[in-house]
This record gives C-alpha cells, sequence and structure tokens, in this order.
C-alpha cells in the first residue's frame, strides 16, 4: 500500500487510458505523457497504473516493499532526505517517505510502483477522468494498494520533450477549409503556451493575426481526438489533451502526431511552440522506439550505510592456505 501523505491539486491515478468508448462519448484519457508512461514500463518491466501530478507537490508513504519509478517532468525527489535521481527507478524499503518537489521544467510528473497500482477498474481502465466524473483527484490520507516488487536501480534515456518547440501535424477533415494563406501564416508563427490549460486542453496566444475560416460557425459538429488543434470562434488555437470532448463543431487545422504530443502537452506556460504539417509517412517513421535502461550508478557519498555493504566479502580470504 501506499498512503498519500500530502498532495497538491489535481493529482490523479493515470494508465493507458480506455481506447473504444470514443462512440459513447467517452474520450480515451490516460496518462497525458505516454512517453513517460513507456520509461516507466522500460524501467520496471511492466508498468500500470502510476500517479500524475500536474506540477504540484506531492509527498508519500510506502508501506511494502517496492521499487518506484520516476518519470515525466523533473521533480526534485527525496526518499527519507536523500537525493534521488529522475528518470530513474529506485528499490526503496517498507516505511520510506517520498518527498517530490516541482522544478518548473515540463507539467506532468509521474510515480510508478513495480506492478502498478491495483485499485479496481472502471471501463477497463484505473485512470481517472476527472471531466467524466470517473475518480477524484488524490487527498491526503488516501491509501494506494500496490504489491511488493523487487527490481534494480536502473536509469532511462529520457526524450528531451519539457522545453516546447517544433510539434509536426497531420491534416484533420477541416484543414482543407483553411486558405493556403491561413496555412501558411500558421506554420511561420510562433505560439506561446497560455496560462490556461489542463488535461482537456491547452490554450494557445500569438501575436499575429487570427485563424479563423469562412463557415466554421456553420461548420457540423465532428468526432475529436487528442492532439487536434482546434480553432475557437475568435480564431485562437487549442491543443487538445487526453480528456477532450469527443465531439465539436469547431473546425482543427490540423493534428499533433503521436511522437510530438507529450512535448505539445509538457509545455509551461510562456513556452513557445511552432508547427509544421508532415506527411503521414513521415509522421510514422517519427515513432521513438523504446526507451533505452541502463544500470543506475550511484556515487557512493551518497550512500549513508556503504561500509554496510559487502562490496568484496566473499573475493578472497587471508585466512586460506595457498
Amino acid at each position: 500500500m501506499i498512503e498519500v501523505l500530502a498532495c497538491g491539486p489535481l493529482v490523479t491515478v493515470q494508465d493507458g487510458g480506455r481506447p473504444g468508448w470514443l462512440a459513447d462519448g467517452l474520450a480515451e484519457g490516460g496518462a497525458a505523457d505516454r512517453r513517460a508512461l513507456e520509461e516507466a514500463r522500460a524501467l520496471l518491466g511492466h508498468a500500470g497504473a502510476g500517479i500524475e501530478t500536474p506540477g504540484a507537490p506531492l509527498r508519500l508513504k510506502l508501506h511494502v516493499n517496492t521499487t518506484v519509478a520516476l518519470t515525466g517532468a523533473p521533480m526534485r525527489a527525496a526518499a527519507d532526505g536523500r537525493a534521488l535521481a529522475w528518470n530513474a527507478c529506485h528499490p526503496l524499503p517498507t516505511g520510506t517517505v517520498l518527498d517530490l518537489r516541482p522544478t518548473g521544467e515540463g507539467v506532468y510528473s509521474y510515480v510508478h510502483v513495480g506492478g502498478g497500482l491495483t485499485m479496481p477498474e472502471v471501463l477497463g481502465s484505473r485512470s481517472a477522468h476527472l471531466i467524466a466524473g470517473i475518480g477524484e483527484p488524490l487527498a491526503p490520507g488516501d491509501s494506494l494498494p500496490c504489491a511488493a516488487f523487487a527490481g534494480a536501480a536502473r536509469r532511462v534515456a529520457a526524450a528531451d520533450r519539457m522545453g516546447g518547440g517544433l510539434l509536426r501535424l497531420l491534416p484533420t477533415p477541416q484543414t482543407r477549409m483553411f486558405s493556403r494563406d491561413a496555412i501558411e501564416r500558421f506554420e511561420n508563427a510562433m505560439f506561446r503556451r497560455d496560462a490556461r490549460g489542463n488535461r482537456q486542453g491547452v490554450r494557445l496566444t500569438s501575436d499575429g493575426q487570427e485563424f479563423a475560416t469562412e463557415g466554421q460557425l456553420g461548420l457540423l459538429s465532428d468526432f475529436i481526438l487528442p492532439g487536434d488543434v482546434q480553432m475557437t470562434g475568435d480564431g485562437v488555437p487549442y491543443i487538445l489533451g487526453p480528456e477532450c470532448q469527443t465531439t465539436g463543431g469547431y473546425p482543427r487545422i490540423g493534428s499533433v502526431i503521436a511522437a510530438d504530443l507529450p512535448r505539445a502537452l509538457q509545455a509551461v506556460p510562456g513556452a513557445k511552440v511552432r508547427f509544421r504539417f508532415v506527411t503521414l509517412a513521415e509522421a510514422q517513421a517519427a515513432r521513438p522506439g523504446q526507451p533505452t535502461v541502463e544500470p543506475l550508478t550511484r556515487d557512493p557519498a551518497e550512500v549513508p550505510d556503504l561500509l554496510s555493504l559487502q562490496l568484496v566479502g566473499g573475493v578472497v580470504s587471508a585466512r586460506e592456505d595457498g
């Protein structure tokens, strides 16, 4: 069991989400940064449900021996006051108190344990989907069930995705509604992540002309997916997130490819982003490979009980003859 001692707002349990319910009006949901989920899976060998915190502090107590993986937006992490490396997993004994504090780099951070959190599933997932009323944000005193797990300390080569930057797009059914001039201006514009944003989507601002298109107010509602860049009636773009609506009548000028969606959602307020349309073949080629994992080597100065570890015991004995 993991006990929540303290946490900020909108900290939730997330996993891979609920695919297959779009026709029933339920977005897939799940972790905002899917690459962080893949990195945790690579570290632990399996990553089910974990804790997602959107830049909010978190304090946990382990009531089981387990291995904890820390991925996503870097946080200052400590176990009983001892600093822990980020983008890594750490075997921790029962009774450990884990403290996480945001650094301002990225938005969504993740804590996974070996075997995952094991609360009951709802519609095939343990993810909270607050827009749909499934689950609730975590609060102090909550207990999260999990099993014991023994694993090695390891580090993952995490993809750089925290500073905004270029986001590649595929066309949507509404892209052709925008003039060639509007699409060219859109690709040449520099946008900033607005302070307004959540798991439903993030607002973008720019200093240039708006990007409205003729006839958009009479557009029939159509399906919507995470990553779609939707234009409101005043021509302001929103990048839709994992808890976005499933249908809508505003046009989508393009859709951020899956490889770049974590970068889009990890952009902090004020971060600059730009867009470029790519072909389907380019989008498929951009899919990242499996994260690379290697043993985590600790600085001996960070090990308080170094002398108690049998580092060379049994190698040779001065009492043996010959």
